[in-house]
């Protein structure tokens, strides 16, 4: 186990695709994963009764839903000295009863020694993100389980990628508090600066990092920064509201409650969002683009930046040819077609997002829709060989629209 690695998370994982007896219990009445010989390895060949399981099943539209509940690892003839046949048993549960034949299952051991069962749809983008996590690949699954010890080869560090997947299965990374906290707090005390000032100041203690050579590797570094500096000064804020309680005289205030609850949630998701947008800024200034942000184009619409700007778009005379806008959702989801209507004189959109991993089939739903994605290079390993030959970085964007403007 390594601290800041996937392995102090895990120990390892087993992976199959689902059967129709699996995905479908009712008809047969088993609540077993079949083809289970290997998992020995990893679950021993000890009964195990009522081992504590989260479910989770990661649908198309990155949907996760989640059920707690109890698995038992039992030899079915322990009483036969010549045989052996170790079972897996379930209890029913609403996960199981999303799965179809061909999901992803993935059975993953915690270092506390409770599991996780992912099932997830075939095809999906979860499935790409969760393969990538672990190490496996597609092409090696089949109706038998697949063995994955995570120290032995597939132990990764949690840097920008992991943690946004671990984040979407509801595992919160734990790191060491930041050597610029102390002057955070003192800058910021007990309230949250604005997103344009908390970006100024993950960059200025980030003062290595150099967007000239590097654009890609700078965007993902300031934002892994900001997202450290953010989640350690939340939670000395969060702390601070709690200590304080929640009461209405001298009875509990849950309405009170769920409210500040709702505002840290609303408060992480938008915040995200406005520091990619941030960062970018200060990126494509340094290379001297010609852009503006939150132009209004039609009915209202806001790109989050527009090259070279209002002016240029609503002058008929200016080529549409030289016009370019940039959207910028630190996760798709399907928000990506929100894209699709925002500026009409630009047939060809581009959009940058943070997320990994998406679908094939999102993908080519995204060209086929004249919509070119844009990613940090780093990001590129979690998808495949076919998407990334498609795929542009920030530096193919940036000089892209460098090339446009030269015209």
């Amino acid at each position: 186990m390594k601290p800041g690695y996937l392995s102090e998370y895990f120990v390892g994982v087993m992976a199959k695709r689902l059967s129709a007896v699996e995905a479908h219990p009712e008809r047969s009445n088993q609540h077993e994963f079949n083809g289970i010989n290997k998992l020995k390895v990893l679950l021993g060949e000890n009964r195990l009764q009522d081992v504590p399981t989260v479910f989770l099943w990661m649908g198309d539209n990155d949907e996760v839903y989640s059920e707690d509940t109890f698995v038992t690892w039992y030899d079915a003839r322990e009483n036969d000295l010549a045989r052996s046949e170790f079972r897996l048993y379930f209890r029913p549960n609403s996960i199981m009863n999303l799965a179809k034949e061909r999901d992803l299952l993935v059975v993953a051991k915690r270092q506390s020694g409770d599991l996780m069962i992912f099932v997830i749809r075939n095809g999906s983008s979860a499935e790409n993100r969760i393969l990538w996590l672990f190490g496996l690949s597609s092409l090696e699954l089949g109706d038998r389980f697949s063995v994955q010890h995570v120290e032995n080869g597939s132990d990764r560090q949690i840097e920008f990628t992991a943690r946004f997947i671990l984040d979407e299965v509801g595992i919160e990374t734990e790191e060491a508090e930041p050597d610029t906290l102390d002057s955070l707090i003192e800058d910021f005390g007990d309230a949250f600066p604005s997103t344009a000032e908390f970006s100024r100041n993950a960059r200025a203690t980030l003062p290595n990092v150099d967007a000239a050579s590097d654009p890609d590797g700078a965007l993902l570094a300031w934002i892994e920064h900001e997202e450290r500096l953010f989640r350690h000064l939340e939670r000395k804020i969060v702390a601070t509201r709690l200590e304080k309680g929640f009461h209405d005289g001298e009875e509990a205030d849950v309405d009170a409650f769920i409210a500040f609850s709702l505002s840290v949630q609303n408060r992480r998701k938008s915040r995200a969002g406005y520091a990619v947008e941030n960062h970018l800024d200060e990126i494509f200034r340094h290379f001297e683009l010609r852009y503006e942000r939150q132009a209004s184009t039609e009915n209202k619409s806001r790109p989050d930046f527009l090259f070279p700007g209002s002016e240029e778009y609503r002058n008929e005379a200016f080529p549409e040819c030289q016009l370019s806008m940039l959207g910028v959702k630190s996760s798709c989801k399907e928000r990506w077609r929100q894209v699709l209507a925002e500026a009409r004189r630009i047939p060809r959109k581009h959009l940058l997002t943070l997320e990994p991993g998406i679908s094939e089939n999102q993908t080519g739903e995204m060209a086929s829709n004249e919509l070119q994605l844009v990613l940090p290079a780093g990001l590129h390993g979690t998808y495949t060989d076919a998407q990334r030959s498609w795929l542009m970085s920030v530096n193919d964007f940036i000089y892209f629209i460098k090339d446009q403007q030269r015209v």
